[in-house]
Protein backbone atom coordinates (compact mmCIF):
# COMPACT_ATOMS: atom_id res chain seq x y z
CA UNK A 1 0.00 0.00 0.00
CA UNK A 2 1.50 3.56 -1.06
CA UNK A 3 1.57 5.77 1.29
CA UNK A 4 -0.17 8.85 0.87
CA UNK A 5 1.85 11.99 -0.62
CA UNK A 6 -0.17 14.03 1.97
CA UNK A 7 0.99 12.11 4.85
CA UNK A 8 4.68 12.23 4.39
CA UNK A 9 6.69 15.03 6.42
CA UNK A 10 7.89 17.93 4.57
CA UNK A 11 11.38 17.94 3.69
CA UNK A 12 13.31 20.37 5.95
CA UNK A 13 16.40 22.35 4.97
CA UNK A 14 20.03 20.75 5.83
CA UNK A 15 21.56 22.17 8.81
CA UNK A 16 24.28 24.19 8.21
CA UNK A 17 28.07 22.92 8.69
CA UNK A 18 29.88 24.08 12.27
CA UNK A 19 32.74 25.31 11.66
CA UNK A 20 34.89 25.05 14.32
CA UNK A 21 36.97 28.02 15.30
CA UNK A 22 39.69 28.08 17.52
CA UNK A 23 40.29 29.96 21.45
CA UNK A 24 43.30 31.94 19.24
CA UNK A 25 40.82 32.84 16.18
CA UNK A 26 38.14 34.28 18.65
CA UNK A 27 40.43 36.44 20.50
CA UNK A 28 41.81 38.12 17.78
CA UNK A 29 38.39 39.01 16.37
CA UNK A 30 37.53 39.63 19.25
CA UNK A 31 40.30 42.62 19.99
CA UNK A 32 40.15 43.29 16.19
CA UNK A 33 36.80 44.38 16.71
CA UNK A 34 37.27 46.49 19.55
CA UNK A 35 40.43 48.51 18.19
CA UNK A 36 38.59 49.02 14.48
CA UNK A 37 35.19 50.51 16.68
CA UNK A 38 37.65 52.49 18.81
CA UNK A 39 36.56 50.61 21.93
CA UNK A 40 39.91 50.19 22.45
CA UNK A 41 41.27 53.78 21.84
CA UNK A 42 44.19 54.55 20.18
CA UNK A 43 47.42 54.70 22.47
CA UNK A 44 46.28 52.37 24.67
CA UNK A 45 48.00 50.32 26.78
CA UNK A 46 47.14 46.83 27.28
CA UNK A 47 48.46 43.78 28.91
CA UNK A 48 48.66 39.70 28.46
CA UNK A 49 47.59 39.55 31.84
CA UNK A 50 44.69 41.99 31.23
CA UNK A 51 43.37 40.16 28.56
CA UNK A 52 43.75 36.96 30.18
CA UNK A 53 41.73 37.78 32.75
CA UNK A 54 38.94 39.84 30.84
CA UNK A 55 38.71 37.00 28.24
CA UNK A 56 39.12 33.55 29.81
CA UNK A 57 41.63 32.58 27.79
CA UNK A 58 45.55 31.47 28.82
CA UNK A 59 47.91 34.14 28.59
CA UNK A 60 49.51 31.89 25.89
CA UNK A 61 45.99 32.24 23.96
CA UNK A 62 46.27 35.93 24.22
CA UNK A 63 50.18 36.33 23.38
CA UNK A 64 49.13 34.57 19.93
CA UNK A 65 46.33 37.46 19.45
CA UNK A 66 48.20 40.06 20.17
CA UNK A 67 51.30 38.99 17.76
CA UNK A 68 48.80 38.52 14.97
CA UNK A 69 47.60 41.72 15.47
CA UNK A 70 50.81 43.49 15.16
CA UNK A 71 51.35 41.84 12.09
CA UNK A 72 48.54 43.56 10.70
CA UNK A 73 49.63 47.01 11.87
CA UNK A 74 46.69 47.38 14.84
CA UNK A 75 49.33 46.85 17.99
CA UNK A 76 52.80 47.83 18.52
CA UNK A 77 55.16 46.30 20.90
CA UNK A 78 57.15 48.91 22.84
CA UNK A 79 60.37 47.69 24.57
CA UNK A 80 60.28 48.56 29.05
CA UNK A 81 56.08 49.50 27.54
CA UNK A 82 54.38 46.71 26.56
CA UNK A 83 51.60 46.87 23.79
CA UNK A 84 49.67 49.59 22.49
CA UNK A 85 47.25 50.15 20.40
CA UNK A 86 47.94 51.93 17.01
CA UNK A 87 48.08 55.66 17.09
CA UNK A 88 48.03 57.17 13.79
CA UNK A 89 51.07 59.65 13.13
CA UNK A 90 51.27 61.95 10.36
CA UNK A 91 53.71 59.58 8.55
CA UNK A 92 51.66 56.45 9.35
CA UNK A 93 48.68 59.06 7.49
CA UNK A 94 50.74 60.02 4.12
CA UNK A 95 51.87 56.33 4.16
CA UNK A 96 48.76 54.21 3.59
CA UNK A 97 47.15 57.48 1.76
CA UNK A 98 49.62 57.47 -0.83
CA UNK A 99 49.85 53.61 -0.89
CA UNK A 100 46.47 53.42 -1.28
CA UNK A 101 45.96 56.63 -4.09
CA UNK A 102 47.83 54.24 -6.31
CA UNK A 103 46.44 50.86 -5.44
CA UNK A 104 42.28 52.20 -5.36
CA UNK A 105 42.98 54.04 -8.70
CA UNK A 106 44.32 50.64 -10.32
CA UNK A 107 41.35 48.92 -8.83
CA UNK A 108 39.09 51.72 -9.94
CA UNK A 109 40.47 51.64 -13.52
CA UNK A 110 39.76 47.85 -13.26
CA UNK A 111 36.96 47.66 -11.80
CA UNK A 112 35.21 50.02 -14.01
CA UNK A 113 35.97 47.32 -17.06
CA UNK A 114 34.31 44.67 -15.15
CA UNK A 115 31.66 42.93 -16.01
CA UNK A 116 28.32 44.53 -14.79
CA UNK A 117 27.46 41.47 -12.64
CA UNK A 118 30.65 42.77 -10.34
CA UNK A 119 30.05 46.01 -10.83
CA UNK A 120 26.69 45.70 -9.04
CA UNK A 121 28.13 44.37 -5.97
CA UNK A 122 29.76 47.86 -5.85
CA UNK A 123 26.64 49.59 -6.05
CA UNK A 124 25.36 47.31 -3.45
CA UNK A 125 27.85 48.48 -0.99
CA UNK A 126 27.23 51.87 -1.77
CA UNK A 127 23.69 51.60 -1.10
CA UNK A 128 24.66 49.98 2.09
CA UNK A 129 26.93 52.80 2.87
CA UNK A 130 23.87 55.51 1.72
CA UNK A 131 21.73 53.69 5.16
CA UNK A 132 24.78 53.61 7.34
CA UNK A 133 24.44 57.30 6.79
CA UNK A 134 20.72 57.20 7.46
CA UNK A 135 21.47 55.41 10.74
CA UNK A 136 23.79 57.99 11.65
CA UNK A 137 26.29 55.47 13.66
CA UNK A 138 30.14 56.53 13.47
CA UNK A 139 31.20 52.45 13.21
CA UNK A 140 28.78 51.51 10.94
CA UNK A 141 29.35 54.10 8.75
CA UNK A 142 33.23 53.79 9.04
CA UNK A 143 32.46 49.96 8.18
CA UNK A 144 30.48 50.34 5.08
CA UNK A 145 32.72 52.83 4.07
CA UNK A 146 35.34 50.88 4.11
CA UNK A 147 33.37 47.60 2.09
CA UNK A 148 32.74 50.18 -0.73
CA UNK A 149 36.48 50.48 -1.36
CA UNK A 150 37.00 46.45 -0.65
CA UNK A 151 34.03 46.03 -3.39
CA UNK A 152 36.06 48.04 -5.67
CA UNK A 153 39.01 46.19 -5.41
CA UNK A 154 37.09 42.58 -5.14
CA UNK A 155 35.82 43.72 -8.63
CA UNK A 156 38.99 44.41 -10.22
CA UNK A 157 39.72 40.91 -10.01
CA UNK A 158 43.30 41.19 -9.36
CA UNK A 159 45.17 38.12 -7.16
CA UNK A 160 47.94 40.15 -6.49
CA UNK A 161 46.47 43.65 -6.14
CA UNK A 162 43.98 42.36 -3.61
CA UNK A 163 46.48 40.58 -1.64
CA UNK A 164 48.65 43.62 -1.30
CA UNK A 165 45.17 45.54 0.22
CA UNK A 166 45.03 42.96 2.50
CA UNK A 167 48.39 43.38 4.07
CA UNK A 168 46.97 47.00 5.23
CA UNK A 169 43.44 46.71 5.71
CA UNK A 170 42.84 46.61 8.79
CA UNK A 171 44.83 49.86 9.50
CA UNK A 172 42.89 51.16 6.39
CA UNK A 173 39.84 50.19 8.79
CA UNK A 174 41.43 52.60 11.34
CA UNK A 175 42.60 55.07 9.07
CA UNK A 176 38.80 55.37 7.50
CA UNK A 177 37.60 55.57 11.17
CA UNK A 178 39.65 58.53 11.99
CA UNK A 179 39.39 60.02 8.92
CA UNK A 180 35.23 60.26 9.06
CA UNK A 181 35.26 61.79 12.67
CA UNK A 182 36.43 64.51 10.76
CA UNK A 183 33.18 64.85 8.92
CA UNK A 184 30.16 66.08 10.45
CA UNK A 185 27.21 65.39 8.34
CA UNK A 186 26.95 62.10 7.03
CA UNK A 187 25.64 62.77 3.56
CA UNK A 188 29.12 64.46 3.04
CA UNK A 189 30.93 61.13 2.60
CA UNK A 190 28.04 59.47 0.92
CA UNK A 191 28.57 61.85 -1.77
CA UNK A 192 32.44 61.62 -1.62
CA UNK A 193 31.70 58.41 -2.93
CA UNK A 194 29.13 58.58 -5.58
CA UNK A 195 30.99 60.24 -8.66
CA UNK A 196 33.73 57.01 -7.96
CA UNK A 197 30.71 54.93 -8.26
CA UNK A 198 28.81 56.74 -11.14
CA UNK A 199 32.58 56.54 -13.15
CA UNK A 200 32.77 52.50 -12.19
CA UNK A 201 28.89 51.94 -13.65
CA UNK A 202 29.73 54.04 -17.05
CA UNK A 203 32.69 52.27 -17.82
CA UNK A 204 35.02 55.17 -17.41
CA UNK A 205 38.45 53.74 -16.40
CA UNK A 206 40.00 56.89 -16.65
CA UNK A 207 37.64 59.19 -14.56
CA UNK A 208 36.88 55.99 -11.69
CA UNK A 209 40.82 55.87 -11.67
CA UNK A 210 41.15 60.01 -11.34
CA UNK A 211 38.58 60.04 -9.16
CA UNK A 212 39.72 57.43 -6.49
CA UNK A 213 42.93 58.82 -6.28
CA UNK A 214 41.80 62.33 -5.97
CA UNK A 215 39.73 61.28 -3.00
CA UNK A 216 42.28 59.22 -0.97
CA UNK A 217 44.50 61.73 -1.50
CA UNK A 218 42.13 65.27 -1.22
CA UNK A 219 41.41 63.44 2.60
CA UNK A 220 44.18 61.83 3.18
CA UNK A 221 45.78 65.15 3.22
CA UNK A 222 43.04 66.83 6.12
CA UNK A 223 43.39 63.93 8.35
CA UNK A 224 47.48 64.10 8.44
CA UNK A 225 46.84 68.51 9.00
CA UNK A 226 44.46 67.13 11.77
CA UNK A 227 46.89 65.41 13.62
CA UNK A 228 49.15 67.33 15.77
Amino acid sequence: MELDTMDRAPERPALPKIVKVSAEARAIEALRSQIITGMLPAGARITEVQLSGEMGLSRATVRTALHELQKEGLLRLKPYTGWTVIQLTRQDVWELYTLRSAVERLASQLAAGAPMEQRTRIQAAFDNLADACVDASAARIAEADFCFHHAIVDAASHSRLSAQYELIAQQIRVYIRSSDALIPDPADILSQHAPILNAILSGDSAEAGRLAEEHNLVEGEKLGQSIG
